[in-house]
């Protein structure tokens, strides 16, 4: 007798009670479920691309600017410049000891720096007479020493994000430092002087006869040695600073960078677009503190 191979029985139900659909093909469903999966993927592919789009389209929203700090005396007027210089918008000019001074013309935006920061705009500067012989007084290169304290000649700078602090020399060097005894707001104030080498911007002497120069790119207090490079180095002009009567200085023989503090050492720094450079570089010339 032939041996046949049992088979299971057609279109019947299994052990457990269901039966395959054989009016559709295998894994219809499962097709059907993968087409929604990727029409719902690619969907919200595209939405968020659109959001996206419209953000980046938008005009940002700029960053709020630290509140300045109360003005105080702030940036005083005295006489007017001289017909042969003229000051663009936004110039901001600090006072030399009673005489006619000439103002450091700048744009309300700083300039592109030696070290490749990007700015939108280079301030323009004065055609004042370069090499003038020292400050505005009768001291020669001691300039400091011998005038009168007057308010229109002896002057404080005090920090604008750190207004309890002001530039002090402190050994040979500069800091913002706060000020207490009767010796360091002495050492705290300086007589405002036309530029060693540029007589539209200006230098700091100190009641000991010296004057503030940038050496390796950090500020300190040094006597006057007639060099064109010392005269250089202790020259500074001033450029307009965000904060209300508040100045920024920038070195005359090298645009571009700026003095400001850092670690409370004031130092020549390239100038960078953030608020907190704009901060640290930005000061207040007050009344004399000694």
């Amino acid at each position: 007798m032939q041996e046949t191979t049992p088979q299971l029985p057609q279109n019947e139900p299994w052990e457990n009670g269901w039966a395959p659909d054989t009016s559709r093909a295998p894994g219809t469903r499962r097709l059907w479920l993968a087409g929604g999966l990727a029409i719902a993927t690619i969907v919200a592919c595209v939405t968020a691309i659109a959001v996206n789009r419209n953000a980046t389209e938008e005009p940002s929203a700029k960053a709020e600017s630290p509140s300045p700090v109360d003005d105080g005396p702030g940036l005083l007027s005295f006489a007017s410049p001289s017909a042969s210089t003229k000051s663009a918008p936004g110039t901001k000019s600090l006072p030399s000891s009673g005489k006619t001074t000439a103002s450091a013309s700048a744009s309300a935006t700083p300039p592109h720096d030696k070290a490749g920061h990007k700015a939108s705009a280079k301030p323009s500067k004065s055609k004042g007479s370069s090499g003038s012989s020292g400050s505005s007084g009768s001291s020669g290169s001691d300039g400091g020493s011998h005038g009168s304290k007057t308010p229109s000649a002896w002057k404080s700078m005090r920090s604008v994000n750190y207004p309890d602090r002001y530039w002090h020399v402190n050994g040979d060097y500069v800091k913002l430092d706060s000020v207490g005894s009767a010796y360091a707001r002495r050492d705290a104030t300086f007589k405002v002087v036309k530029g060693l080498a540029n007589a539209s911007c200006y230098s700091f002497a100190t009641a000991d006869g010296t004057y503030l120069r940038h050496r390796n790119f950090v500020l300190r207090s040094e006597r006057n040695d007639g060099s064109s490079l010392f005269k250089q180095d202790a020259t500074f002009c001033a450029r307009a600073s965000m904060y209300s009567g508040a100045v920024m200085l920038e070195s005359v023989n090298y645009p571009g960078r700026f003095l400001r503090h850092q670690n409370f050492q004031l130092k020549l720094d390239a100038y960078q677009n953030n608020y907190q450079y704009w901060a640290d570089s930005a000061f207040k010339l007050v009344d004399g503190l000694a």
